[in-house]
C-alpha cells in the first residue's frame, strides 16, 4: 500500500477519532438536565399549543410549571382534570380551577342589519380587508365576516352563519382565546360559562351614527341602565355603551329585555338560570 494513502487514512482516522472524543465530552459536560415532571406534565396537557396560558405552547408551559414559575391551573383548554393531575405531579394541594369561560361575540350587525360601504372582494381575512379603507362595514367597531376567527380556531368551535356572524359551538369551545386575539375588530371575548347575557355591541358611536348603519347596535338610549330597569346598580354606563356589574343578577335580564334595539344576548334563558340557582342552593343546604 502507498506509503502516503496510508498515513492519510490514518490521519483522517486520529482526527476523526479526537473530534469524536471532543463532542462526547461537550455533550457530556454542557448536557443541560431535563426534569423528568416536565415530560409527565407536557403528556398531561391536551398539546393544543394555543397559547392560552401565556406561553407559545404546551412544552414551555410544562417547563414552566416544573419550574416552580406559574401554577399548574393556566390551561383553560384542560380545565379542572388536567389541574388536578398536574397538581399532584408537582405535589401541590389546594389549587382552585379558574371558572370555566367561553368564547363570546360581540356583535350582531350581520349583512342583514348592517350596511356595507362597499362590496370587498379581496382575500378572504379580516385582517386583509381592514387595510382595505378601514374595512367594507359601515361600522368601524363590526363585524367584517370574513371568518379569520372560525380558521384559526385550533378546535374548530366557531362556524360562519349565512348571516355573516361567527358563530361560538359552546360544546367545543375551551376558551384558549385564539379567536379572541385574531380579530382585528376586538369583537370577540371570552366570558364565564355561567354568565346568562352579555352585550352584543362594542360600537362608542352616538345614537343617529348607530341608527344609520346597524338595526341592532346600542344608541346609548341608557335605558337599561336607568334607576328604574336597574336601580341596584347591576348595569351602568361608561361612555356609550352599558357595562354589566353584576353578571348574575335578575336586573339584567329587565335590562336585555328592555333594550329597544335588542342589543343584548341573552344566552340562558331566565327560568332555566333559575332553575340552576335553585339547585345550586338547595346542594348547599344539604351540604
Amino acid at each position: 500500500m502507498d506509503p502516503l494513502f496510508l498515513s492519510s487514512i490514518l490521519a483522517l482516522g486520529g482526527l476523526g477519532l479526537f473530534f469524536g472524543g471532543g463532542l462526547a465530552f461537550a455533550a457530556r459536560k454542557f448536557a443541560v438536565k431535563v426534569d423528568p415532571k416536565v415530560a409527565d406534565i407536557k403528556e398531561i396537557l391536551p398539546n393544543a399549543n394555543c397559547g392560552a396560558c401565556g406561553y407559545p405552547g404546551c412544552a414551555a408551559y410544562a417547563e414552566a410549571v416544573a419550574a416552580g414559575r406559574v401554577p399548574p391551573n393556566k390551561c383553560t383548554p384542560g380545565g379542572a382534570e388536567v389541574t388536578e393531575k398536574i397538581s399532584l405531579i408537582m405535589g401541590i394541594t389546594g389549587v382552585e380551577t379558574e371558572e370555566p369561560k367561553v368564547a363570546a361575540v360581540h356583535c350582531q350587525g350581520g349583512k342583514a342589519e348592517a350596511v356595507e360601504k362597499f362590496k370587498y372582494e379581496g382575500i378572504e381575512d379580516c385582517s386583509a380587508a381592514l387595510l382595505i379603507g378601514g374595512g367594507h362595514k359601515a361600522c368601524e367597531y363590526g363585524c367584517l365576516g370574513l371568518g379569520s376567527c372560525a380558521k384559526a380556531c385550533p378546535f374548530d368551535a366557531i362556524e360562519m352563519n349565512e348571516n355573516g356572524l361567527p358563530v361560538i359551538l359552546e360544546d367545543k369551545c375551551t376558551a384558549c382565546g385564539v379567536c379572541v386575539t385574531t380579530c382585528p375588530r376586538n369583537i370577540l371575548s371570552l366570558i364565564p360559562r355561567s354568565q346568562p347575557v352579555y352585550l352584543g355591541c362594542v360600537s362608542q358611536d352616538k345614537a343617529k351614527a348607530v341608527k344609520s348603519i346597524c338595526k341592532v347596535g346600542c344608541f346609548a338610549c341608557k335605558i337599561c341602565a336607568s334607576p328604574k330597569v336597574a336601580p341596584e346598580g347591576s348595569i351602568e354606563m361608561d361612555g356609550n355603551l352599558p357595562v354589566i356589574k353584576d353578571i348574575y343578577h335578575e336586573e339584567v335580564y329587565a335590562g336585555a329585555k328592555k333594550c329597544p334595539a335588542n342589543s343584548y344576548v341573552i344566552r340562558i334563558p331566565q327560568a332555566e338560570a333559575e332553575t340552576a340557582e335553585q339547585s345550586q342552593a338547595k346542594e348547599e343546604k344539604n351540604d
